[in-house]
């Protein structure tokens, strides 16, 4: 009886560990096939960033905070000259063309520690995007497009801009 008792077990345990390995293998199988999204990397802010100015200079968290008809904005972000002498960047947006000058390998943070670059006839709402030219050497830039956004926001109401330019009001 003993060897018949050995022989019916037998296969219930291979049963059973095949069960459980099916089991495991299909709650965590997903794991193996399913896209993680932490793994990808993106910017934790509201603005995008710009890699692709053509020369040393890129930029971080670059957007736009415009008045209610989106008439005039403001430009704001972080331009990083990675090169060894300073660099004159010129930003190509709605038609209008501004510029910066950036250290070398410094930071100049528009809007936090210098003024935002004001943008006259944007005539961009805020909700949308335009498209931004970042140039910073002989290289080819290519085009961004910059979130636009408004004062709702506490930390984004002082960087509305003005009707009227600091310098011309009295």
């Amino acid at each position: 009886m003993n060897s018949r008792s050995a022989a019916s077990i037998a296969p219930r345990l291979v049963a059973a560990i095949a069960l459980g390995s099916a089991l495991a293998l299909g709650t965590t199988g997903c794991t193996f096939i399913t896209h993680q999204a932490t793994t990808n990397p993106y910017p934790a802010s509201d603005g995008v960033p710009i890699d692709e100015t053509g020369g040393d200079v890129i930029a971080r968290n670059v957007f736009i905070v415009t008045t209610e008809d989106g008439e005039i904005g403001s430009l704001v972000g972080a331009f990083i000259n990675e090169g060894d002498k300073t660099t004159t960047v010129d930003i190509d947006v709605a038609d209008e063309q501004l510029t910066l000058r950036v250290p070398s390998a410094e930071r100049v943070s528009l809007g936090a520690e210098e003024m935002p670059l004001r943008i006259e006839n944007l005539g961009v709402k805020p909700g949308a995007t335009v498209e931004v030219l970042v140039i910073s050497g002989d290289g080819e830039a290519v085009p961004a497009q910059v979130p636009v956004l408004d004062g709702s926001l506490p930390q984004y109401a002082d960087l509305v801009p003005a009707a009227e330019p600091l310098d011309a009001a009295s």
